[in-house]
């Protein structure tokens, strides 16, 4: 099987096995947040300014807008490790395409992470991906550094998506059949 196929494969189970994790976990979804966008949310600007006023203590890069813009342009050569829980993608969105290896289980990970690939470690405001980025590099990843997806929009960028939590079944509601 070749590397990409074998890698291709990984992907596919780990999204069925986070999947289904995430249908049996019974932990409540993050509370919703009024998403006014970016630098237009003074919560999320302050939240944003409280970690851009602290040092930098990690080797890898902090990436800005223009460095994950310019990384999103080359979707074969760039990958997208999201360290965050569901209910944190669906509070504070994410990139439109990425791996979700939640932040606790990423040494387990490792075998199933491309080494060809340059590797891009996200966060919410980029303290648990520069420590992923740094851990990564330390097991020889090519680490392009680390971002956090509020710090992106609130830089101007339009690339996170943020996604809508389904609506709760009812008590005792069958499932439609499917056809």
């Amino acid at each position: 099987m070749s590397a990409n196929r074998l890698l291709l494969a990984a992907l596919f189970a780990g999204a069925f096995v986070s999947a289904s994790a995430q249908e049996a976990d019974t932990t409540p979804v993050a509370p919703a947040i009024h998403i006014a966008g970016g630098a237009s949310d003074p919560a999320a600007v302050k939240r944003v300014n409280q970690f851009l006023t602290q040092p930098w203590k990690f080797k890898a890069k902090r990436l800005g807008k223009a460095d994950v813009d310019a990384l999103l342009a080359k979707p074969d050569s760039v990958l997208f490790i999201d360290l965050r829980t569901p209910g944190e993608f669906i509070q504070y969105g994410s990139f439109p395409v990425f791996l979700s290896v939640q932040n606790k289980d990423l040494e387990k990970q490792l075998a199933w992470l491309p080494k060809d690939r340059q590797i891009v470690t996200v966060s919410n405001h980029s303290q648990r991906a520069g420590a992923a980025a740094d851990l990564l590099a330390a097991k020889g990843y090519n680490v392009a550094g680390a971002t956090g997806s509020e710090e992106y929009e609130v830089e101007g960028g339009t690339a996170v998506v943020h996604l809508v939590p389904r609506a709760p079944r009812a008590p005792g509601a069958a499932s439609a059949p499917r056809t």
